[in-house]
């Protein structure tokens, strides 16, 4: 198990460049199933969640080549469909949620796909109903083995249809999306997720031969192929460190830009911190984060309370709401965050709590913030990361507070963050790893 020693108070300067998306990575990776021929992805980004899946697919069969630091070539023309039902593959692929989105592209080309109930953050409930129930609807037959907890899909032929999905889910809608694009006739998906990462997605698909209609929207409409071939793809930039640095920025009182962000693809994320009395200026395609003493919570028109919750594109994404509470809690004002999706990603806050925060825990969805306008600094403490977005929320709060912090269970950081130690080291920050 390693360790972050944080001592809290300096500020940061200079610039930074953030990794590819990791939520983007995970879906383009599982998309190199669909063809045996040669498919090269760029900007990947060096964490442990992308290489426990690229491990994944090697172990499959998958052909990885590493190119550079960042760029990996995948040919998946001999792919050992044995493993998906062995002993190791139920153990390794419990560990990674996003092994979830092999199984439209499996089923899609070789008529089957199997799974064991993934893991991941523990933040709450997260359901796979809306995969397997659009697969089911494209004509497959579904099984799960309760004593082992693993999922099977298989089908002869899967057949375009007319879905209107439960819940807009971006896994959920980029696995159906991959077993549609080789279903026989066409298929419309209502209620799609319609992030930048599911655009890319369904972009990258029609490189390769896809035919998908409505990118960018909630309704997706997609022609079936024979067969799909090989392409070139380059990750986007990933928001959800763009706003982790954001908040860094704001809650050290430092001048920091933030390079190359793809500013088109960050919807609301600007915005909402502006909210929060955050200065940033668009430059080109970086973010500039001027130094700031004091930033200070706007209320609604009429004088009420700001509220900032989740919702789905282009709503604001739920993985930032964690920075958004920390980054609160030096604020001038207060702020109601309402986390609608995750019922446990708020139980982080007696963490904050302990180190001098004044936050209310309402109920699991919901906590209210006090800022303290930096009149009070949050105290230096010994912490456990629950989970990437927690972890890296606390990281902010180490850096900003009085005296020395230590965050234990990193491994959680890690799965999201590319080296972020070596990299928060680069633009000043005080940051240990200690193994």
């Amino acid at each position: 198990m390693s360790t972050f020693v944080i001592e809290g108070g300096h500020k940061l300067s200079g610039s930074i460049t953030p990794q590819g998306a990791k939520n983007e990575a995970l879906q383009v990776i599982c998309a190199v199933l669909l063809t045996p021929e040669k498919v090269t992805i760029s900007n990947i980004p060096d964490i442990r969640d992308v290489n426990k899946l690229i491990y994944i697919l090697s172990e499959l069969g998958v052909k990885v080549d590493k190119i550079s630091l960042d760029t990996y070539s995948f040919q998946a023309d001999e792919l050992d469909l044995d493993y998906l039902e062995s002993e190791k593959f139920k153990i390794e692929g419990s560990s990674l949620r996003g092994s979830i989105m092999i199984v439209g592209p499996l089923l899609a080309r070789f008529g089957k796909g199997y799974i064991p109930r993934p893991g991941g953050d523990k933040i709450g409930r997260r359901r796979l109903d809306t995969h397997f129930e659009g697969f089911i609807q494209l004509g497959a037959t579904f099984r799960y083995n309760k004593d082992e907890r693993f999922y099977g899909v298989e089908a002869e032929q899967l057949v375009g249809t007319t879905m209107l999905l439960d819940e807009a889910s971006v896994t959920g809608t980029a696995n159906i999306v991959m077993a549609a694009v080789m279903a026989k006739g066409v298929t419309t998906i209502y209620n799609a997720a319609c992030e930048p990462y599911i655009q890319q997605l369904c972009k990258m698909l029609n490189s390769m031969g896809a035919k998908i209609e409505g990118i960018g929207s909630n309704l997706l409409q997609i022609k079936g192929v024979k067969k799909l071939g090989g392409c070139s793809h380059r990750i986007l930039p990933d928001m959800i460190e763009i706003g982790s640095l954001i908040g860094m920025a704001a809650m050290t009182r430092s001048s920091l830009t933030i390079k190359d962000v793809s500013w088109n693809d960050l919807g609301l994320i600007p915005r909402v911190f502006q909210k929060l009395g955050i200065k940033l200026e668009k430059r080109g395609d970086d973010i500039f984060i001027p130094q700031q003493d004091s930033y200070e919570i706007q209320n609604f028109i009429d004088g009420s309370i700001l509220t900032i919750s989740d919702a789905p594109w282009p709503g604001f994404t739920p993985d930032l709401l964690s920075i958004i509470l920390v980054v609160a809690t030096q604020a001038k004002g207060s702020v109601l965050i309402h986390q609608k999706m995750f019922e446990s990603r708020l139980f982080f806050v007696d963490k904050l709590i302990d180190m001098g925060a004044k936050v209310i825990l309402c109920d699991p969805h919901r906590a209210t913030v006090i800022g303290m306008n930096h009149e009070f600094c949050l105290k230096g403490t010994t912490m456990a990361s629950p989970d990437i977005r927690a972890g890296i929320s606390l990281l902010i709060a180490a850096l900003s507070a009085e005296g020395t912090s230590t965050i234990q269970n990193i491994e959680q950081i890690d799965r999201g963050y590319q080296n972020i130690d070596e990299r928060l080291q680069s633009i000043g920050a005080k940051i240990i790893r200690v193994e």
